[in-house]
């Protein structure tokens, strides 16, 4: 054989041998790319744990702060937590019923007060023949004697009734409540010609004319007040002798609850 002959049967054999073995090339660049994939695979699973831990963290701090998601000393199963009780130094804002409690306390505190001022004033002027305090379930009554505050038959003030209402006037400015100016008479018809004409006329405008001095004369507020009539119809005792008759006519303030 000649040596052209030997030379291409070498080189022959080298590019067979060559040519075996190129599949290790594609499978080592497979093996490669798979090992690329996980390798990013797990690099993300690592951020998403980390951003699993940064929320979990953020979470449970909110969960420890939230008193508006679940009571203090409960879990969110409604289990009581024996480490924490409730806050008692927490402000609750309080409800409508409470609200309406407080203003009704306060209201009542109000009532015993101008009681109270009421009576000293009476019993330090010696007014008990001419005047009376009481607590009733409508509110506090100041019961003022016709005769102390008008001449007979009469419903012009007289100027000697005009320091006790002048004493009133300065408590009501205190009072969040309506005051109710109420007159009353006896059963007696009124004499022929009388103005007013009936006990209706003359207990209206003796009630109008209290009013009056308590608005006009003493600058109260006049939403605050209302006038009542009743003429004989609500008498305190019957009318049966001129002594009960005196006490039926009168005129009441009532500060109403």
């Amino acid at each position: 054989m000649s040596r052209l002959a030997k030379s291409r049967r070498r080189r022959q054999r080298k590019e067979g041998h060559v040519n075996n073995e190129r599949w290790l090339l594609s499978y080592a660049d497979f093996i490669t790319l798979v090992l690329i994939f996980f390798i990013i695979m797990y690099a993300m699973s690592q951020v998403d744990a980390k951003k699993y831990e940064v929320l979990a963290q953020s979470l449970q701090l909110e969960f420890r702060k939230a008193d508006s998601i679940t009571p203090q000393g409960e879990g969110l199963n409604g289990s009581v937590n024996p480490s924490k009780q409730p806050d008692k130094t927490s402000t609750e804002q309080p409800s409508e019923a409470e609200l309406a409690e407080q203003l009704k306390a306060e209201r009542e505190k109000q009532l015993e007060d101008l009681l109270q001022k009421v009576q000293t004033y009476i019993a330090e002027n010696n007014l008990q023949t001419l005047a009376s305090a009481a607590n009733t379930p409508r509110g506090v009554a100041v019961t003022l004697n016709d005769l102390f505050l008008f001449d007979l038959g009469k419903a012009d003030l007289k100027p000697g009734a005009l320091p006790v209402l002048n004493q009133l006037a300065s408590l009501f400015p205190s009072l969040n409540a309506t005051i109710s100016i109420e007159g009353h008479t006896d059963d007696l018809p009124l004499g022929t010609g009388s103005i007013y004409g009936d006990n209706w006329g003359l207990s209206q405008a003796r009630s109008l004319s209290v009013l009056r001095y308590f608005v006009n004369d003493m600058a109260q507020d006049p939403k605050r007040f209302v006038s009542t009539s009743y003429a004989d119809t609500r008498p305190i005792v019957d009318n049966t002798n001129e002594e009960n008759r005196a006490k039926n006519r009168r005129v009441e303030i009532v500060v109403l609850r």
